[in-house]
């Protein structure tokens, strides 16, 4: 059987028996598939540096419909991300996006929408720019959630439906640690939320701005870590709600 040639990001990679890896890889034609990378580990590995964190690389692999893994075969290297590694915080964003990418997509399915996304925020990534992690950490956030259908209505309140963007009088937004969705503030008391946060407005601008607007072309004076953080903590409770877990690297990005 052929192998099957792939353009693809490696998210994560584990330890298997002596010398081997299991790698968790994206594809752009085949979604996200894990393969078994023989003798990786060895000191003089055919796979080289290509299957370190988030590496872009074209991989070899063989696929039979019977077997959950795959056998990796070779991968060619396009572009390593070494350079990002040795700045903390975007080293930190890296292992935020394999995280959220691991746990969100589900195996082969074919995805690539999301494959560009990753792909462009790396590409952000690496511009040198003051706040680059933090515009395209929050950029990612967003759209993670609306490419695996779990991004909320950011206009309207979850419980009674009401308008929170009126011109006029916009409302203020609530989100709990419980429940996903915005509630305006006759619901955040009346829901029975729990502990809940706002969702300033300025946040919601940046989010509809995001939404239409590549990231190459979006334009902010003075990204800081400040900057849509109440937005970033909104979007990590609705994938961690989903995923029915709690992302480690989150908490590990925000106090970078």
């Amino acid at each position: 059987m052929p192998a099957r040639l792939s353009e693809a990001i490696v998210l994560v990679t584990y330890p298997f028996k002596e010398s081997d890896l299991v790698v968790s890889f994206l594809t752009r034609d085949q979604g996200k598939l894990r393969g078994v990378a023989k003798r990786a580990r060895r000191l003089k590995s055919s796979f080289g540096a290509g299957l370190e964190r988030l590496s872009q690389v074209k991989m070899a692999y063989f696929q039979r419909e019977t077997r959950e893994l795959v056998n990796l075969d070779s991968c060619e290297l396009i572009r390593s991300q070494s350079q990002l590694l040795v700045d903390y915080e975007a080293a930190v964003a890296l292992d935020y996006f394999a995280e959220i990418s691991e746990q969100l997509l589900p195996p082969a399915e074919a995805n690539e929408r999301y494959f560009r996304l990753l792909v462009a925020m790396l590409d952000s990534m690496r511009a040198a720019e003051p706040g680059r992690v933090w515009r395209a950490v929050t950029y990612f956030s967003l759209w993670a959630t609306r490419l695996a259908g779990i991004l909320p209505e950011l206009h309207a309140c979850l419980e009674c439906g009401s308008w929170l963007e009126n011109p006029e009088a916009p409302q203020a937004a609530y989100f709990s640690r419980y429940r996903t969705g915005l509630f305006c503030s006759h619901c955040r008391r009346s829901a029975e939320l729990g502990k809940s946060w706002e969702l300033s407005i300025q946040s919601r601008e940046i989010a509809e701005r995001m939404l239409h607007t590549p990231i190459a072309q979006l334009t902010q004076e003075d990204w800081r870590r400040e900057t849509a953080a109440d937005l970033r903590h909104f979007l990590v409770r609705q994938i961690e709600h989903h995923i029915e877990r709690k992302l480690i690297t989150a908490p590990a990005l925000e106090a970078a």
